[in-house]
């Protein structure tokens, strides 16, 4: 696919970022995109491999290798680099319901596969897929397409994160009425509000929710099934129930001045910060009454600090800040705190910094388990000259003033050893010890599986990591027409895998209602 000899001729070229002392003064998506000839370059260098891992989907050595809804990554690339943009979208969108963010958010294990990637740097399969679907939403090719037939067959989908609106997609394609139940104010789960503005404009999101609902999909908000609306109800008012809660239940740490105040998990941080903005986005547009004014009326650090603005009473300005966790979320939360206006950050991590290159163990199409330095990182670096990671690290206790507040983190650096059983532990280094100052403790460190009183109320049966049990490779719960998919059946993963659940999700529910399915 691509031009035979593309990948001899072209180097790989990223579209340059905003500078980060400029994108941490707002809260906008800082990513530029490559000019045409540059983008259909790109496409080029996909070199007809024969071998296309790309778009496999496999898990090997415990990552993804490949795009887990198997995107016609060489298709599409081919169709971009002779500019039939049309038909690339046409391609892209059998197997993606949501490119827009996958495009946005997604860490590309088909980048990681790409065969390309043994010898050179890999194809520019991310940006290229970003820029074919918002290429198509700035010619007015994304339009409502409701189902013609509706098949009397009503659905309730609870979560409104990426696998619950795959699934209702999917399964209102197909004209079954589908009502996805949402507990927070807004649609979207964690593309709403577990994800910050400058990564996923939550315009980009409110925007596909729309289209949605244009096409039928029903939306109910500040609704918790289990709490607000009885979970057994849904059975006798609803044909089938899909299950997509998320696994939200936060990982803590349970040391020493734990319940000091200003110790908080990162979802608090971020989902009450993009709650704010999102508040006088709305605002602003109200008072001008011009949905033109859309974009969001403060610029970053203003307006902000606990007691004194009741949009987001968990504002890092002027405090310094530690975050303990690395990954996404940790990274999420250090651009968040630099937005913020905060004194200092620093992030710990208590894994090992990862090799530049990929190590013997980790070959193609493994996933490369290689360090990288993510955005927040490059804006910490470019403000306060050093990297906010500390790797190795292990955190002690939590300090304490006079007033109950956290003042510091008592912290040591461990070295990884393997225990008797093969298994590595960290083992503290004597002598070690340290205390960073710290106003405002954010743990990122993952989430243990979904909350109880969906499943309890239901009487779903759980696995032995508390997710909804369901058949082996299947969605099927233990209940008759109830389905479970995303991180609330498999845990916390990517959002392409939850897109992809919810795909295959909706292709089980649509075979118990009609008795067979045409859904891919």
């Amino acid at each position: 696919m691509g031009k035979p000899t593309g990948f001899l001729e072209y180097t790989r070229e990223m579209p340059l970022d905003r500078p980060a002392p400029e994108r941490v003064a707002d809260w906008e998506e800082f990513h530029y995109q490559l000019p045409v000839e540059k983008l259909q370059a790109q496409a080029a260098r996909c070199m007809d491999c024969g071998l296309p891992y790309c778009h496999t989907g496999m898990l090997l050595g415990g990552m993804a290798s490949g795009c887990p809804i198997n995107n016609l990554v060489p298709e599409w690339n081919d169709l971009l680099y002779r500019g039939l943009w049309q038909q690339a979208v046409e391609r892209l969108l059998r197997t993606n319901n949501f490119p827009e963010f996958t495009g946005r958010v997604c860490p590309a294990p088909c980048e990681g596969s790409c065969t390309l990637g043994q010898h050179a740097p890999a194809v520019t399969i991310k940006n290229n897929e970003r820029a074919i679907i918002d290429r198509a939403y700035e010619e007015g090719w994304i339009t409502p397409h409701p189902p013609k037939l509706r098949t009397g067959k009503k659905i309730a989908v609870v979560g409104s994160g990426p696998s619950g609106l795959a699934c209702a997609d999917q399964l209102n394609r197909v004209g079954h009425s589908v009502t996805v139940f949402e507990r927070a104010d807004r649609v979207g789960g964690l593309l709403m509000y577990g994800i910050p503005n400058m990564k996923l404009d939550k315009r980009i999101v409110q925007r596909r929710i729309d289209l949605m609902a244009a096409e039928g999909v029903q939306f109910v908000t500040n609704t918790e099934v289990g709490t607000d609306h009885p979970a057994d109800q849904l059975r006798s008012e609803y044909d089938a129930v899909v299950l997509c809660g998320g696994a939200t239940k936060p990982r803590d740490l349970p040391i020493e001045g734990r319940g000091l105040q200003g110790i908080h998990f990162a979802i608090e941080f971020l989902r009450g910060n993009t709650r704010r903005l999102l508040d006088l986005r709305d605002a602003e547009t109200q008072r001008r009454g011009d949905a033109g004014s859309a974009s969001f009326p403060l610029p970053a650090g203003e307006g902000q600090g606990e007691g004194g603005n009741t949009h987001h009473p968990l504002s890092a300005q002027g405090k310094h800040v530690v975050v303990i966790g690395g990954g996404d979320t940790g990274t999420d939360c250090v651009g968040t705190a630099l937005r913020h206006g905060c004194e200092s950050v620093v992030q710990l991590e208590i894994l090992e910094c990862p090799p530049s290159e990929r190590p013997s163990g980790n070959p193609w199409p493994q996933w490369p388990k290689v360090g990288k330095t993510d955005y927040g990182q490059e804006e910490a670096i470019a403000l306060y000259g050093k990297d906010p990671r500390r790797y190795c690290v292990m955190t002690k206790r939590f300090l304490g003033d006079e007033s109950g507040r956290v003042s510091g983190v008592e912290t040591v650096q461990i070295e990884w050893a393997k225990g008797e059983n093969g298994r590595p532990y960290p083992r503290e280094i004597p002598g070690t010890e340290q205390e960073c100052p710290a106003d405002l403790v954010l743990l990122c460190m993952g989430f243990l599986g979904p909350e109880d009183a969906l499943l309890h109320g239901l009487g779903v049966e759980r696995d032995e990591r508390s997710n909804a049990r369901t058949e082996q490779g299947r969605h099927t719960t233990n209940l008759p027409g109830v389905f479970a998919a995303g991180d609330m059946r498999r845990g916390q993963s990517l959002v392409v895998w939850a897109i992809n659940e919810g795909r295959a999700a909706a292709r089980e529910c649509d075979e118990y209602l009609m008795g067979y399915t045409y859904l891919p």
